[in-house]
Order: structure tokens, then C-alpha cells, then sequence
């Protein structure tokens, strides 16, 4: 009897082995099954996020907001919000060096007092990883925009860095990062015009566009208004699916009981480009900024 009790507890547990078993293989198909479902339905548009960004040049006399105290935050925050292209305003060569350097990023862009490595940058940062360069290039904001030169009443020479980029998915997009004159408003009118055909001119496959850029202009301003009176260019943080988020405001100057009252950072797109986010990013520590500016941030897709 004591055999036959063990021969059927045997039986009782090979039988749940075997069901067991079983439940694992129809698992199994199921999700092989699913595997082939998914792969022959076309893979969903990947997100990006740029940001525009005017640093503050490298100020000896900006005591208590030094460079080499900013730096770090500068980095740590481009980080955290794992923006994967950047255009910077008023770079210099060392700044440079250091914002690649800390992000493991790459950069395109040139000096805008020689065409090389004297003074500002507008530079365009990319993290390799993800996003590879297959043209770029820096004009002047001025008549003469082949040469280093300033345009019309502006103060300082400007430039404008550009680069088409493309991805493993196969998106192919151009960027271009502007800094406007402070001072010349004539400058800033023409500049948005020379903007606009030069834009054409290069872009010539018809592909997406972000410009973006620091453009010392408040919405109001015909600088700001020009490209939107032009076909198929739109204000990102007026197309944003998600109400735009931050300040009515982008200047700080640093001072930390100023409230910002005007928005003069501004990401413009054109063609075939979802907005899905954008936001004044106002990150700081122990009561300051990173600059005198904070970054303008768009999350998109094509």
C-alpha cells in the first residue's frame, strides 16, 4: 500500500511538471507570436530634445558668478534634462572646450571675430552617440555674410552656425544658431531676413528645421515677427502640444529677485516637426543661475 500511495504522489507531481510545462510553450508561442506582429509595424517617431542656450562669455568682472564657478552647472544641467543638441551663444574658445569636454559632446561652429578661434561662438554641441554631422557651416548677419563683418547698425559682428544632421533611424534635419546684435534693430530686422533666405538656400532637399538662438528680441519686435509672416514657420512654443511651461521671461541678468519679463531666446521650426514640449528651464543653485539667460528647451519629433 505504502508503494502504491508513492507511485501516485509521483504521478500527481509529474502531472504538474508536465502542465507546468506546457504553460511555458503556449507562453512562449504567444510571445514569439507577438514579436512578429510588432516587427512588421513601422517603428515609432524617436523624440529629440535641443535646447537653446546663451551662457555668458567667460566675464572676468562677474563676481560671484564666475565661469569656473558656472561651469559645472552649466554641464550638470544639460545633463539632466539629457538634451542631445545645444546651440550656445557667446562661447568662447576655452568654454568651449570645456562644455564638450564635460558633456562628451562634439560641437561645429567658428570664433566670430576671425572665422577660427577669436572671440564669441555661437557653436552648435551634439552627443555623437545619437546624432552624426553631414554639413555644416558659420555665415556673418551682415551684407557681406561669406566674410567676418558686422551688418548694418549692429555693434558687434554676429554669426549664425548651421549643421544638417542625421540619425541611425534615418532622420536627416538642419539646425542653425543665431545670436542677434543688442543694440542695432535695423541689424535684427535684417538679420531675420537674410536669415530666411539663407535658410532656403541651403536647405535645398526640403528637410526639417530648427533655428533657434538668442535673438535680443521680445515677440513683439518685427525680428521676431518676420520669419512668422514667412510660409510654414512656426513659433515652437506656440505649437507646443503641452502648454508651454517656465517664466514670461528669458534674462536674468543674474539677479535672483528679478522677475523676467520678456522672452527674447526663442526655437523656431519649419516642415515636418511635432512640437510635444517646451519650457523656460529656470535650474539653479543656492539662489543663482548658471547664466544670465536661462535655456529655452524643446522636446520634438519628425
Amino acid at each position: 500500500m505504502k508503494l502504491i500511495g508513492n507511485f501516485k504522489r509521483y504521478l500527481s507531481i509529474h502531472e504538474l511538471v508536465s502542465r507546468f510545462m506546457l504553460t511555458i510553450r503556449k507562453a512562449l508561442v504567444l510571445f514569439t507570436l507577438s514579436i512578429i506582429a510588432f516587427g512588421s509595424l513601422p517603428l515609432t517617431a524617436q523624440e529629440h530634445r535641443l535646447a537653446t542656450f546663451n551662457i555668458r562669455w567667460d566675464n572676468p568682472n562677474d563676481i560671484g558668478n564666475l565661469w569656473k564657478d558656472r561651469a559645472s552647472q552649466v554641464i550638470r544641467l544639460i545633463q539632466f534634462h539629457q538634451i542631445g543638441i545645444v546651440g550656445t551663444q557667446e562661447v568662447l574658445a576655452h568654454q568651449l572646450v570645456a562644455l564638450n569636454e564635460g558633456l562628451g559632446f562634439a560641437s561645429v561652429g567658428v570664433g566670430r571675430d576671425d572665422g577660427k578661434a577669436k572671440g564669441e561662438f555661437s557653436p552648435i554641441h551634439y552627443d555623437p552617440s545619437r546624432y552624426s554631422v553631414e554639413a555644416s557651416g558659420t555665415f556673418w548677419l551682415s551684407p557681406s555674410p561669406d566674410l567676418p563683418s558686422k551688418g548694418w547698425d549692429a555693434a558687434l559682428p554676429r554669426i549664425c552656425t548651421w549643421a544638417r544632421f542625421s540619425t541611425a533611424a534615418g532622420e536627416r534635419f538642419y539646425v542653425f544658431n543665431v545670436h542677434y546684435d543688442h543694440k542695432g534693430q535695423e541689424a535684427r530686422v535684417e538679420s531675420s531676413k537674410l536669415m530666411v533666405a539663407k535658410i532656403a538656400s541651403i536647405n535645398t532637399e526640403g528637410l526639417p528645421v530648427i533655428w533657434l538662438g538668442d535673438f535680443n528680441v521680445t515677440p513683439d519686435n518685427p525680428a521676431y515677427l518676420y520669419p512668422l509672416s514667412q510660409p510654414d514657420w512656426k513659433d515652437a512654443r506656440l505649437v507646443s502640444k503641452i502648454p508651454t511651461y517656465g517664466p514670461k521671461g528669458t534674462f536674468t541678468g543674474f539677479d535672483w529677485e528679478r522677475e523676467p519679463d520678456g522672452i527674447i531666446d526663442h526655437i523656431f521650426v519649419q516642415g515636418k516637426i511635432e512640437v510635444l514640449r517646451h519650457g523656460i528651464l529656470t535650474d539653479n543653485y543656492g539662489k543663482k543661475y548658471p547664466s544670465d539667460h536661462f535655456p529655452v528647451l524643446v522636446e520634438l519629433q519628425f
